[in-house]
């Protein structure tokens, strides 16, 4: 049995997975096993991987599962004591695993850890260092699109891990599930990294483990998918985790988020999607609820410690840059209708 089960997730990836597969090969950490999901290409993914990478186990599914329950499908091929999760287009270091199983093996309190994500066109901007999640309930990639510098090379805890390059315990995912197959794809990370902290396992934020991400390229063909999901889940890992005395407390931070959000759907001309997104929370408000209950009963960490991971020092800042982003594009409209 592998110590490391790496679970891919891929749909009509064809032009990604060379890289991907070819990095896995370069590991210096060589007890694992890659395990692929393929959500129903029609893009000869299968045969490219079989043919070259005979090394891999392929389960294939005839419909699109998405990426949470794809990944909750390829899982149960999984025996390892580490689950690694990697997206089709990205590319790792070759001591990427190795550095993520070491830095498990020195937190015994973690449950889960973060690689360093670059920018795969351009490694010196940071993609994601990991993952923080603000009082106003939004997610906010750490780092994202800034210079990598020596800000970005200390080992510590940070709230979450995105799942395109992580390392989770499966005595973790065993005992507070994996990922919400209500999600489909978009944020059941987040939910994830949420229901962890809730439940006392810390994310370890790994610098040496470095990935390249290329972004994007499953949500690029679906970009209005994208949309609607990513709306609508933002809600469902708010309701599902926030702590009730805390959600109280900062209940108006996301009622100005939510503000903003609608804004900038009314002025990008996709009101639709994102008004049938959140009008889908609404419908799923009972069983949210029944999950939230679930999870609030099962926590075992306290409003103090879920308070004191939560990012307080971004939302004021952003409403500032929205605030100018809406004023221009005001500016711009009635330039243009009105003579």
């Amino acid at each position: 049995m592998s110590r490391v089960s790496v679970l891919i997730v891929n749909w009509n990836g064809r032009s990604n997975l060379k890289d991907c597969l070819d990095s896995l090969l370069r590991q210096y950490f060589t007890d694992f096993e890659v395990i692929l999901l393929d959500n129903g290409s029609t893009d000869n993914s299968v045969d490219f991987v079989r043919e070259n990478y005979p090394w891999v186990k392929i389960i294939r599914s005839e419909r699109n599962l998405g990426f949470a329950k794809g990944n909750n499908e390829a899982l149960k091929y999984a025996k390892s004591e580490y689950i690694a999760t990697l997206n089709n287009d990205v590319e790792v270091d070759s001591n990427w695993l190795e550095r993520l199983v070491l830095s498990m093996d020195r937190y015994p309190e973690a449950g889960f850890c973060a690689s360093k994500m670059l920018n795969y066109y351009n490694h010196e901007l940071i993609d994601r260092a990991g993952d923080y999640y603000t009082i106003a309930g939004t997610a906010v990639m750490n780092g994202s699109n800034e210079k990598d510098s020596k800000n970005f090379n200390n080992e510590k805890y940070i709230f979450g891990a995105c799942a395109g390059a992580a390392l989770y315990k499966l005595e973790m995912i065993e005992k507070i599930g994996f990922f919400d197959e209500d999600f489909f794809l978009l944020f059941e990370d987040v939910d994830l990294d949420f229901r962890a902290q809730l439940f006392g396992y810390k994310c370890i934020y790994v610098p040496t483990a470095v990935a390249y991400h290329k972004g994007g390229g499953s949500i690029k063909k679906i970009s209005n998918l994208g949309l609607y999901y990513g709306c609508r889940n933002l809600e469902y890992v708010y309701i599902k985790n926030f702590p009730t005395s805390l959600l109280y407390f900062y209940l108006i931070f996301h009622l100005i988020f939510d503000f903003i959000s609608f804004l900038n759907a009314l002025f990008c001309l996709n009101l639709n999607i994102f008004l049938s997104a959140k009008l889908d929370v609404v419908r799923c408000l009972p069983e949210l609820i029944t999950k939230r209950r679930e999870i609030q009963k099962r926590r075992k960490v306290s409003n103090l410690y879920v308070n004191s991971i939560l990012l307080k020092d971004w939302f004021l800042p952003l409403l500032k840059r929205h605030f100018f982003h809406f004023y221009y594009k005001i500016c711009n409209f009635v330039g243009r209708n009105v003579k």
